[in-house]
């Protein structure tokens, strides 16, 4: 399959890179346009996907911070992580052994991740899968509601906002990037990016994206390989109309690493430092991910002030892997008195994933009526989403048992020496798929409409609201929410909107799961209030923004369990969950030669009128503190001029390694247990490069100081560090 992706996406980089040459007077001026939050006194490309307003994000009453593929290429991101870690409040909440990057916004574990505006990945706790960023032209992220355009709020992050990686596009100009990259950890990887107009009246472009990844570890056994391709062709029949087809592949395959353990109780923070080459894990552990995602988007003026909008995006996702299970203790609560023994087993999961998304607008943009401006959009969307997860049972004397789904290898003491090699006793074939566990498709159909209403230059009033309804027989209960949205924005200054907001979220995810006491769990509402300050200056290539932020999420629900651990089918109310902060946020350019990321975000969260959570207690993994930083200064003239020098710090701070609870509500958690605090953390970057006509190199320094810092899904076995200090070149030829 790989020679296959390889094969194809060089017969068609050959194809583009013949292509017809025209003149391409606007590509100086559009890449020069290009700052660190995307296009400059416009709209970026593809916010309208997750806005549905054709509005700047300084216009708009949601916190949107963008962040470009021209600061994605300056950082050298290679992750989602890499690159949303310079957004106030956004964190990485589990890397789940490396194949996923499950990311959370203002506490909220499990943001929806979407590329192109249809979701990575359909599972509520997760949300997300890895991405290639040589595809990405800008990582755009809402934090806090965005149901007005995203619907029901089913999954666990969604009240906390939603992350968009918007691939590229042609932008009707001749262009060429090969590059190459090689660090540490024998990590090589060539990368190219094409982009041609086909015909002599610039109506056609087309765009080639990709990668190809090949790395090893600091841990032994631990190495993953990928191919990325990303094409797309743009048709402009006339000046009014636009037709963008994109689609989006990648097969990526790695060894799964758990990290490291606990030695001591839940409450105890004794994490065992792990030396850096150690694997938990065996030499046949791997995890695949295929992914595969397509979108069309048509658009088409209709007057100076009006247009209609349709896309179509679709995602298909194949996971396998086969690999070490949960380490769980060998010795039993309370008779613990070595928590580094732990049971090795091995285990089978496969899964495939598939979400489709169509949305339709009018939009009105500066419609004057009277004294008063009008920017509207009415729509409809329907979605699609289904994850179908295999079941497996063991084979033993030819007879398959249908309860035991994993292979005993070994008891270890982890802080000794062991074996990473699979026992040749060790049979996985005897690891047989059962079948799919079906799922019913969960398809949801929303109406909604949005009004920037203008009152002279000063005032804007705004409002929205959406009707979202379950689509099918696979909901019970209640099938539909509405969820407003209003506010009012003032603009004392051109350049400067104070603004005020109130939107909900609503979740139907346990709506009909029956109560112990009779009745059903019904609707879960988060209700946020938000408040701020948006600004530009130096002609908007700064923008600097303030928000503060009060959400209730309400009506929370617990599955009860016996005393084995088991569901028991019933659900008990788990009261509310309330979280209020302020995030600030800075980026763009300070001077002509300076350019700027920087970001506060403090979080109070806490658990209020709860019988089952521990009252004023935190949410897992939700950091109080975070804040970064970013500087990059490019000399512009004399000797040194094409020479570029930068770096950046990273805090994360301290936080619950679990939930805090009254009584046994999830799997792996002990009431009255409480669980203890993650290390908060920094890390410090840097990069040094120089640009010589077409050449340019750069060298990146991450993680200087060594920090050790970690990621968590604690009751689900997973507890990875960050990398340690590690370099890389990349060198580019443009053309």
């Amino acid at each position: 399959m790989k020679k296959v992706s390889i094969s194809a996406a060089f017969l068609l980089a050959v194809g583009i890179m013949n292509g017809q040459q025209v003149q391409d007077s606007a590509k100086v001026s559009d890449i020069e346009q290009i700052e660190l939050f995307g296009d400059v006194k416009r709209q970026q490309k593809g916010l309208e996907i997750i806005t549905r307003l054709p509005l700047k994000p300084r216009d708009q009453i949601q916190s949107i911070s963008i962040i470009s593929s021209k600061a994605i290429s300056e950082m050298g991101a290679l992750t989602i992580t890499d690159a949303a870690k310079n957004i106030p409040g956004v964190v990485l909440f589990s890397s789940y052994g490396g194949g996923a990057e499950s990311m959370s916004i203002r506490g909220y574990r499990g943001t929806p991740t979407l590329k192109n505006g249809v979701l990575m990945n359909s599972d509520f706790r997760t949300s997300s899968l890895m991405a290639d960023m040589q595809g990405v032209e800008s990582l755009q992220v809402i934090r806090g509601s965005a149901a007005i355009t995203q619907g029901i709020g089913s999954a666990l992050g969604a009240a906390g906002g939603v992350i968009n990686l918007v691939t590229k596009r042609p932008r009707f100009y001749n262009a060429g990037d090969i590059g190459f990259r090689y660090g540490n950890w024998n990590m090589y990887r060539p990368t190219l990016d094409l982009q041609r107009v086909l015909d002599a009246n610039g109506k056609v472009a087309v765009r080639f994206n990709a990668a190809y990844q090949n790395n090893e570890s600091y841990a032994d056994y631990v190495k993953g390989e990928r191919i990325y391709i990303n094409p797309s062709i743009a048709y402009r029949p006339d000046a009014r109309t636009e037709i963008v087809v994109e689609m989006d592949y990648m097969d990526d395959e790695r060894t799964p690493n758990r990290g490291t353990v606990n030695l001591a109780a839940d409450d105890v923070n004794a994490i065992y430092d792990m030396p850096k080459e150690k694997f938990l894990g065996f030499n046949t552990d791997v995890t695949r991910n295929k992914s595969l995602s397509f979108s069309t988007n048509i658009e088409r003026k209709i007057g100076d002030f009006y247009k209609v909008r349709a896309a179509y995006m679709s995602s298909d996702t194949d996971l396998e892997s086969s690999a070490v299970a949960s380490l769980s203790l060998v010795q039993r609560s309370p008779n613990i008195t070595n928590y580094g023994l732990r049971r090795r087993s091995v285990s089978k999961s496969s899964s495939e994933d598939n979400s489709k998304v169509f949305q339709f607008d009018f939009v009105g943009q500066d419609v004057q009526t009277g004294i008063l401006k009008h920017t509207f959009q009415i729509g409809f969307d329907w979605k699609e989403s289904a994850t179908t997860t295999d079941a497996y049972g063991l084979v033993t004397n030819g007879v398959i048992d249908r309860a035991v789904n994993s292979i005993f290898v070994d008891n270890i003491d982890v802080t000794q020496q062991f074996s990473n090699i699979l026992p040749a006793s060790v049979d996985l074939s005897r690891l047989v798929n059962l079948g799919a566990n079906a799922q019913a498709k969960s398809a949801t159909i929303g109406v909604m409409a949005q009004e920037v209403m203008s009152i002279g230059k000063y005032v804007k009033a705004i409002m929205g609201v959406r009707y979202s309804k379950f689509n099918g027989d696979s909901q019970d209960g209640q099938k539909y929410a509405w969820d407003p949205s209003v506010g009012v924005m003032v603009s004392p200054l051109e350049n400067v909107n104070i603004y005020g907001s109130y939107t909900t979220t609503t979740s139907l995810r346990g709506n009909s799961n029956p109560l112990e006491g009779g009745g059903t769990v019904g609707a879960s509402v988060t209700r946020q209030w938000e408040a701020g300050v948006k600004s530009d200056w130096f002609d908007e290539r700064l923008r600097f923004n303030i928000n503060l932020f009060d959400m209730d999420m309400n009506n929370l629900s617990y599955s009860i369990l016996d005393q084995a651990g088991n569901a028991t089918g019933l659900y008990g109310l788990a009261g509310d969950l309330k979280r209020r902060g302020v995030e600030i946020d800075l980026i763009g350019k300070l001077l002509p030669e300076l350019e700027v990321m920087a970001g506060y975000a403090y979080l109070d969260a806490f658990y209020e009128n709860s019988p089952a959570y521990v009252n004023d207690s935190r949410p897992m993994m939700a950091a109080e503190h975070t804040a970064n930083g970013w500087l990059n200064y490019t000399v512009k003239d004399g000797a040194l001029a094409g020479l570029h020098f930068g770096g950046g710090v990273y805090y994360v701070g301290e936080r619950p390694i679990n939930e805090y609870t009254q009584k046994t509500i999830v799997h792996n958690t002990q009431p009255g247990v409480k669980p203890f605090m993650l290390d908060a953390y920094t890390t410090v970057n840097a990069q040094i490069g120089y640009r010589y006509k077409n050449v340019k190199v750069k060298v990146f320094a991450n993680n200087l100081t060594d920090a050790i810092g970690y990621s968590s899904y604690y009751r689900g076995g997973y507890l990875n560090r960050i990398d340690p200090r590690n370099f890389a070149v990349q060198l580019n030829y443009l053309f």
